[in-house]
């Protein structure tokens, strides 16, 4: 039997795919090892739930905080030229403005409001939008995901694709939350009650039936798209998609410890990308390739890769005052009320800013479009 390719399918089939690190660390990173770490949690007897939590705590140090971090580090860096324009169109520019500057002095307004007024019912009210804003951010990833290996790949999808492929996250994602919402409707996040939205049953129904019928409407694609390329998709962008929606957003409460693992593995699939970028940005740096003379440094090989590993310990110092030596120290120097606010108000306050500003961060620096993203990413 002769099967005939199509010119687009036959030069995708001549160019060597890429990758970010390679198969095997693309295929744990970017979601792999989510199939095969969660499913052996369910035969974790919950008693040993302290145990993973510790484990968790550690890994915070060492994935989860320094993810955080390298936002900021990427974000800010040459930050007066991307708030001139330099080099940006308008739009982005503007992006940058609003997400470097207003977002965070508007949060720091209403956590400073909150505090001093002791509103407990109105900061509490951040823990819901933190896990509204995280979870959009957790499937805009999943899906940012495949679209870099579908790039490295070579194995692109259509503009309708791609439509299919976001209707299904927020779809996903919006059911999943009122989910929450409905299964929660309060709570305590670090000593702060919070309190989520009644919804109705007749607006879970429809959402449920938006998520099942986008998520059919992915598969139908996914099978056609697979057969268009010759029997082949960018297989570990696939994974990094379904893994983001699925595993880490629709069924994650259905195991405790699942709850526990999920940030870090979610954090190590956006080290993937940042590790990789910054990696090529040092390359394009001055003796990139020297390798330094003597010394512990010379073990590393060339210059570029020394760098790459300030910049990585830079995000471990980083995510360590930002979580723990800040708001310790914002405790012991700044009094508050903690009969009605606890005894954690500025780990909460550190913790939900983080988590939103990263969303506003991302959704700027990652945009298609972005001179440097087009430049770093995929060299």
């Amino acid at each position: 039997m002769t099967v005939h390719l199509s010119a687009d399918v036959r030069a995708s089939a001549a160019t060597p795919p890429k990758y970010l690190f390679g198969p095997l660390a693309d295929f744990l990173m970017l979601g792999g090892s989510a199939f095969l770490i969660l499913p052996a949690l369910y035969f974790v007897p919950l008693r040993y739930e302290s145990l993973v939590a510790a484990t968790m705590l550690f890994l915070a140090y060492v994935i989860n905080y320094p993810h955080f971090a390298h936002s900021y580090q990427l974000f800010y860096r040459n930050f007066g030229r991307k708030l001139r324009g330099d080099g940006y169109d308008r739009n982005l520019q503007l992006r940058y403005i609003f997400a470097g500057i207003v977002v965070p002095l508007l949060m720091g307004a209403f956590f400073a409001y909150g505090s001093i007024t002791a509103n407990a019912r109105l900061l509490g009210n951040a823990t819901n939008a933190m896990f509204f804003f995280v979870g959009w951010h957790y499937v805009k990833q999943g899906y940012g995901m495949l679209m870099v290996d579908a790039v490295l790949k070579r194995r692109f999808f259509t503009d309708p694709d791609k439509k299919i492929l976001l209707i299904n996250s927020y779809a996903v994602w919006l059911f999943a939350w009122l989910q929450t919402n409905t299964a929660v409707s309060r709570g305590k996040y670090l000593g702060l009650e919070y309190y989520t939205f009644a919804t109705p049953a007749w607006l879970n129904a429809i959402a449920l039936s938006a998520a099942a019928a986008s998520t059919a409407a992915t598969a139908v694609m996914l099978i056609n798209r697979w057969g268009r390329n010759g029997g082949s998709l960018p297989y570990n962008g696939v994974i990094a998609y379904v893994a983001s929606l699925y595993l880490w957003i629709l069924i994650v409460r259905t195991n405790p410890l699942w709850l526990l693992v999920v940030p870090a593995l979610h954090s190590l699939q956006y080290l993937a990308v940042v590790w990789r970028y910054q990696s090529n940005v040092e390359r394009d740096g001055r003796d990139a390739e020297k390798v330094p003379p003597s010394g512990i440094l010379s073990i590393l090989g060339p210059a570029y890769r020394v760098r790459l590993l300030e910049f990585i310990s830079a995000g471990l110092l980083l995510g360590g005052l930002g979580f723990w030596l800040i708001p310790t120290a914002l405790t012991a120097l700044i009094p508050y009320d903690q009969e009605v606010l606890g005894s954690s108000l500025f780990f909460f306050i550190v913790l939900i800013f983080i988590n939103v500003h990263h969303y506003f961060l991302d959704n700027v620096m990652w945009r298609r479009g972005n001179p440097e993203v087009s430049k770093y990413l995929f060299r």
